[in-house]
């Protein structure tokens, strides 16, 4: 039986040890692929912008349904606000909702086409209060800033959207209200 020599039991180190290695590379050029693709598609659910923040959201394992919702439930709730959706509202939503990303065909698109038929339950804003004021204890206050300037924003283009009289009045009274729900939400 010949003698396994120091030389070839080095080259079967080193052949184990660039395996394990290559192994590992492999795995986090996957994991970096997949949350890149968690990224995008986050992205695309919510019209989000921010790669911190949307980075930030793949890292707590929220799933583009969620972001959807996160991003969309301010907008319903600021369209029904006055019990009714105008059709500059259901347009300016849904021109946004584009500009941002959210293409038809996508899951947040359909649930917001959803939305603007009929008003959901005030359980689905109350639910979305709760899930921000969680979210934003995990986030940094410029990752929580960012989020609260492009939610609100938003919302208030879709509150302006509903005209008013020669541009006063633009925003009613039941909007601002809501307005002033989703800024509290977030923290001070």
């Amino acid at each position: 039986m010949a003698e396994v020599t120091l030389e070839e039991r080095g080259k079967a180190l080193e052949d184990q040890f660039f395996e394990k290695e290559n192994a590992q590379k492999l795995a986090a050029m996957k994991d970096k692929l997949d949350a890149q693709r968690s990224r995008e598609d986050l992205r695309k659910a919510s019209g989000m912008t921010d790669d911190a923040v949307l980075d930030k959201l793949v890292g707590l394992g929220l799933k583009s349904n969620t972001i959807a919702a996160l991003s969309l439930v301010p907008l319903i709730a600021v369209a029904w606000a006055d019990g009714t959706i105008q059709d500059n509202e259901r347009t300016a939503i849904l021109q946004g909702a584009h500009g941002k990303g959210l293409e038809q065909g996508t899951d947040g698109y359909e649930l917001l086409q959803t939305w603007l038929a009929r008003k959901p339950s005030e359980d689905l804003f109350t639910a979305w209060e709760a899930y921000i004021k969680t979210l934003t204890v995990q986030l940094n206050d410029e990752q929580n800033r960012l989020l609260k300037n492009q939610i609100l924003g938003f919302a208030k283009m879709v509150a302006a959207a509903a005209g008013g009289i020669l541009g006063f009045g633009k925003v009613s009274g039941d909007e601002e209200k809501v307005l002033n729900r989703i800024d509290g939400a977030f923290p001070r």
